[in-house]
């Protein structure tokens, strides 16, 4: 590591869309890093002028401009100019904490089955936890008893830190999911090929949730993808009865039936691409489905 405190093991990626005073935000933030991280920022076609902002602001920054929105493949496309074996993904309102990085390429350097370890989240203003923090910290998955926290299911994008090979052996993003729980497939291919996720306490990562953002697409792009996960990689019970328990709890709206129609109309290439997980890695996925439930019940009877 460099004496001065730069630390050459991580860069960070960030994809953005119209979200220029946000972006500038994370980007001081992320200057100020004692780790002095490359950072390279995919703009998926804004038009608010956000790469001109970039560019003035932070010209350090090394900019992409694929000139279309490519969803979560924008990360893919930032991962190709990175040369660290670690690459650390944020949002364009998420920034690391000071010696998060550090700290997180010191886990992976240490732990080599580890592909990818998960922050707490902070949302600011005032620094409360994020209410997903205690389900990644109380995950109910066994692991082996060398790993450096609670094994997860499945990872967040914007407060993760993956092995940079791991990440592209596993082919990152898939463009067919663009965006919306999109980690969801990436990292039950990682568990399928040997990795594990993990939670790690000791990382901090600050969300200050950006009001630009369509929660109505989102939600039709979430449904569509989990089902298209779901008839990819499970089995076809498990399949039919998520799919069952999607039908009964979604909300009975226009964006619900969207989405719904949206996975429908890419059966074809699903059945062609269907892969089948590995028993070990279908076990964690139904124990996770059960704690699930679970937790819904003791909130329902508590």
């Amino acid at each position: 590591m460099n004496p001065s405190g730069a630390d050459p093991r991580v860069s960070v990626v960030i994809i953005t869309h119209n979200r220029r005073d946000e972006l500038l935000y994370t980007l001081d933030r992320l200057a100020e890093l004692p780790e002095r991280p490359r950072v390279i920022v995919t703009d998926n076609a804004s038009a608010d002028g956000t790469a001109a902002a970039v560019e003035r602001r932070h010209p350090e920054v090394r900019l992409l401009r694929p000139g279309r929105n490519l969803g979560a493949v924008g990360r893919n496309l930032a991962v190709r100019h990175v040369t660290t074996p670690y690459v650390a993904f944020c949002d364009d309102d998420t920034w690391w904490e000071p010696g998060s990085l550090r700290d997180a390429a010191d886990l992976l350097d240490r732990f080599p089955g580890v592909a990818a370890v998960t922050a707490r989240i902070l949302v600011e203003p005032g620094g409360a936890e994020d209410p997903i923090v205690a389900e990644l910290r109380d995950s109910p998955l066994p692991g082996p008893d060398w790993l450096p926290g609670p094994a997860l299911g499945s990872f967040l994008a914007a407060a993760t830190v993956l092995r940079t090979d791991a990440f592209r052996s596993a082919g990152g993003f898939s463009p067919r999911l663009w965006l919306g729980g999109e980690e969801e497939l990436l990292a039950v291919d990682l568990a399928a090929a040997g990795w594990w996720l993990v939670f790690a306490d000791s990382l901090t990562i600050h969300h200050r949730a950006s009001v630009a953002r369509d929660s109505t697409l989102r939600r039709t792009h979430g449904i569509r993808n989990t089902l298209w996960f779901t008839w990819l990689r499970r089995p076809a019970r498990a399949a039919l009865r998520r799919t069952l328990h999607l039908a009964r709890t979604v909300p009975r709206d226009a964006a619900s039936l969207r989405g719904f129609a949206l996975a429908a109309a890419g059966l074809p290439w699903v059945v062609r691409e269907r892969r089948v997980l590995p028993a070990a890695v279908e076990s964690r996925l139904v124990l996770l489905e059960a704690s699930q439930r679970a937790s819904r019940a003791r909130q329902y009877t508590g």
